[in-house]
């Protein structure tokens, strides 16, 4: 499998279904790589904490190029001082690779 940094370096691939949904060890093996995150039932997701109301605002805005950047759209959920963000390929209806691609480069994010 991928290493933890090298996860977070990869592209995301076109899919448009036809391809089966991780499975779950792969599923567990690729969480492992993401500190904090989920699988919760056909999703990965993590909450973010903030000091204020603009850094979780600027956390969202840096999420939206990631996404644009990817291809690859997360479900928001945006509080006061907190972010949820869910992951899943609304095309096999499940996990795929770019799920985790896309939730290691948030990581990375916020190291900078």
């Amino acid at each position: 499998m991928t290493e933890q940094c090298d996860i977070g370096n990869r592209k995301c691939q076109p899919c448009e279904g036809g391809v089966a949904p991780l499975g779950a060890a792969e599923a567990r093996e690729l969480l492992a790589m993401l500190p904090g995150w989920r699988v919760d039932g056909e999703r990965l997701e993590k909450g973010f904490a903030f000091a204020n109301h603009y850094e979780a605002l600027a956390f969202v805005n840096a999420v939206a190029w990631v996404s644009h950047r990817e291809d690859h759209h997360p479900e928001l959920s945006v509080g006061y001082r907190d972010v949820r963000v869910r992951y899943w390929t609304h095309a096999i209806g499940g996990l795929s690779e770019n799920d985790f691609i896309c939730a290691a480069k948030l990581e990375k994010l916020l190291v900078l």
